[in-house]
């Protein structure tokens, strides 16, 4: 029975419409946190302004606070002390937003506050005088947790305020999640095809240090006229009221004395976040000249290197954790237009080297988007409010934009470099004959015409790709040429394969157009002759599976003949290799083991037989019981099989495991009703939404592709046929589920494992 809903987190910040960098961070925590919890994880925004009625907010903000009014910060405590339904508060800080010395006021706040407390540090300063020492070790004494956003602030808060780290957490600035491949779009979109674009974004200040990149282009330009210079964002607020425009009017003179007016352009708005990302996008190099050594984090900085833009820095704290030789430059001081000369001449003529360098940042930065933070977050707000076990996952949107993507006329290609298809590797029968699978079913629950359009091209490639004699070839290059693997490897499973789907496709013929079903029966016809040569368990269980689906049917008694023959040799393969400890087909385990336990429960479904259901349950139970511990699912590592006698390896976990594992719990709970494979489909769902040991993501928001593997220290982010279409078929799955109970579904009921 599904528990009660979380309390509040309340938010304490600078919000939108205030225009600054606090206030589009605390937006992006509170969207994000939104996207991945729902209302399982409740968050309300107290905003801070400098006057009363200052702006006008959305739903989101359900308190504001002037901060120069002292009397305002005990009002705000009673109001939220008087509220049961708030578990905490998490204030974002930094100096200058809080009323008093060093935002001392805060403090009066925080002293009649009877919640716990959640601060994050935006700002640490080393070597504080007494005063400023005094607020912060208060300030760190009256929180429950303390988060920083680099490890400098986290040192400088152990060493300079005696901080103890035992209360610190480390959550890095969140980064956009984006699709690196739409960079060359986006320059013709803009004009800039021909151009190599430096860029540098973020409310104009003279701290932005402008004019020393500026004093290093004429020379870079002189000799390479196609380098252009955008200066994207609108003058401070705070600037603009005290100074006017004066900074943004001196840069634009000496732009015109420069001699730089048909390659620096300023674009004086504060843009939406899909037109920054853009301008981010289309750059090839991000300049980062602040002049303030003191300077923590920089969210112009990390949405940047998200972007893929090749970096060059002042040192910064955040900079000299972030870079390194493989992604950016670092320089070795302020204010030297020499240095920035230097670092973009060499990034401007080697082309190479700085698109190298975007895609690293881009693949380093993946840890860090927002969905991932966001599960920082919630952890962290459900271990200070004591409530795990209440947070609930919300299911992600299902999207076709990948597999579309992958697609070409012909079929479905292999894999991808990140999100953009990689043609050198073509196209196999084993992806075609999955995104068939896929189709068919996707158009079964959706009766979506673009899923019919897919399969059908899937279909062609398979019985293009079928030998006369009726056995099926796997491997075709980008030219449609078969290549010199379909020698060198075994086909057997493809082959069983091939025939999985040709049978899925037939057992759905009455929603399918009848050429499309014709097709698949020719194929099928011709294909199913080879099945008494079939003899590798993985390709018996493929073969199984597209019988027993064929039989529902075409319940012809050769079919079920041959169901019987190639299941009793699956269950000799078993008695054979299986013991007291060791209950399975072979004497390893290997890749997408869950499909050898579904087709004995497939055998006994066509034949009623209970003693294949008695090995299907007796050999599912067996691998589940090394798969799931603690809460968390922990499937073969491609690092090296199971051997019987030996210890499971850890990670390097890919998507079709993960998969075939939740299809298989499916099964087994629709044919057993069995609660605990209803409970451990969840638990395997969630592997993809960050129930891992790592805590992160393992799909793509943006365009509904699957990551290709879940490493020891990083997620692999390139994005294959294989692991898309596993994902796709387990939401598919999740969302039947969903689609059954809304009210019941609508989150993901997970015990976190290692939430924190």
């Amino acid at each position: 029975m599904r528990s009660k809903q979380n309390k509040s987190i309340l938010l304490m910040s600078s919000y939108p419409p205030r225009e600054c960098g606090l206030a589009t961070f605390s937006s992006d925590v509170v969207n994000s946190i939104k996207l991945v919890f729902g209302d399982s994880l409740p968050i309300e925004v107290c905003a801070l302004q400098k006057q009363e009625n200052q702006f006008e907010y959305g739903d989101d903000v359900h308190y504001t606070l002037t901060v120069s009014s002292i009397q305002e910060y005990r009002l705000l405590a009673e109001k939220i002390n008087n509220r049961d339904d708030i578990g905490m508060l998490c204030v974002e800080h930094e100096f200058g937003l809080f009323g008093g010395d060093y935002g001392n006021y805060l403090l009066s706040f925080l002293l009649a506050l009877n919640k716990p407390i959640a601060m994050v540090f935006h700002t640490v300063l080393p070597n504080p005088n007494e005063k400023l020492k005094k607020v912060v070790q208060a300030i760190i004494d009256l929180s429950n947790k303390i988060v920083v956003l680099t490890k400098k602030s986290q040192e400088i808060l152990i060493r300079d305020y005696g901080c103890k780290e035992s209360k610190m957490m480390l959550i890095p600035h969140g980064t956009h999640m984006v699709l690196l491949d739409q960079k060359e779009n986006l320059k013709k979109e803009f004009h800039y095809s021909d151009k190599i674009v430096l860029s540098t974004f973020g409310l104009i200040s003279e701290n932005k240090n402008i004019e020393t990149v500026l004093y290093a282009l004429p020379d870079i330009i002189a000799k390479h006229p196609e380098v252009i210079y955008l200066v994207v964002g609108k003058t401070h607020p705070e600037i603009l009221k005290r100074d006017g425009e004066n900074y943004r009017e001196m840069l634009i003179e000496m732009t015109k004395k420069l001699k730089l007016e048909n390659n620096v352009f300023f674009v004086n708005e504060f843009l939406e976040l899909k037109q920054l990302l853009n301008y981010l996008i289309l750059s090839d190099v991000y300049l980062f000249a602040s002049k303030d050594p003191n300077q923590a984090v920089s969210g112009t900085f990390a949405y940047a290197m998200s972007c893929g833009c090749a970096i060059i820095s002042t040192p910064i704290p955040h900079a000299i954790e972030a870079l390194n030789s493989g992604t950016g430059i670092l320089l070795d001081g302020f204010d030297n237009p020499e240095e920035f000369q230097k670092a973009i001449l060499k990034l401007v003529e080697n082309k190479q080297e700085r698109v190298e360098m975007g895609q690293n940042g881009y693949a380093l930065t993946h840890e860090t988007t927002w969905e991932n933070i966001a599960l920082k977050y919630g952890f962290l707000f459900a271990e200070v409010t004591e409530s795990k076990e209440k947070l609930r996952f919300n299911y992600p949107s299902i999207k076709l934009d990948h597999i579309k993507e992958l697609t070409t006329d012909y079929g479905i290609l292999q894999f991808s470099n990140f999100s953009q298809p990689n043609t050198s590797f073509g196209y196999t029968l084993d992806d075609n004959a999955r995104a068939l699978i896929d189709m068919v079913m996707y158009h079964d629950s959706s009766a979506n015409p673009v899923a019919l359009n897919l399969a059908s091209i899937y279909l062609n490639f398979i019985a293009d790709i079928q030998q006369e004699e009726g056995k099926f070839d796997n491997y075709k290059d980008f030219n449609r040429q078969l290549t010199e693997q379909n020698q060198l490897v075994n086909l057997e499973d493809s082959n069983g394969r091939a025939l999985w789907s040709l049978g899925y496709t037939l057992s759905h013929q009455k929603n399918l157009p009848i050429d499309l079903v014709q097709k698949a029966q020719k194929s099928w016809d011709k294909a199913v002759v080879h099945i008494d040569f079939v003899t590798s368990p993985r390709a018996i269980a493929y073969t199984l599976k597209g019988l027993y689906y064929y039989y529902q049917v075409n319940p012809e008694e050769e079919i079920k003949n041959n169901i019987i023959r190639l299941a009793d040799t699956l269950l000799n393969h078993y008695h054979i290799n299986s013991d007291e400890e060791w209950c399975w087909y072979e004497d390893y385990m290997t890749y997408a083991n869950n499909v050898l336990p579904e087709a004995m429960m497939y055998s006994f479904m066509a034949t009623g037989d209970l003693k294949y259901k008695k090995i299907a349950v007796i050999t599912f139970d067996f691998l589940l019981s090394h798969y799931f511990m603690k809460g968390e699912l922990s499937v073969i590592s491609n690092r090296g099989w199971f051997v019987k006698g030996s210890h499971k390896k850890t990670y390097g976990e890919q998507p079709i495991e993960v998969a075939t594992t939740i299809i298989t719990l499916h099964l087994f709970y629709e044919v057993t009703g069995n609660v605990k494979y209803k409970e451990q489909l969840n638990v395997a769902f969630s592997w993809f939404l960050g129930n891992n040991h790592l805590n992160q993501i393992i799909y793509n928001p943006v365009n509904g592709a699957s990551y290709d593997g879940l490493e020891e220290k990083n997620v692999n982010i390139n994005q294959g046929a294989e692991s898309t279409l596993c994902f796709f078929k387990a939401q598919l799955i999740m969302d039947s589920y969903k689609n059954q109970n809304q009210e019941n579904y609508k989150h993901l009921d997970v015990e976190f494992a290692n939430a924190v």
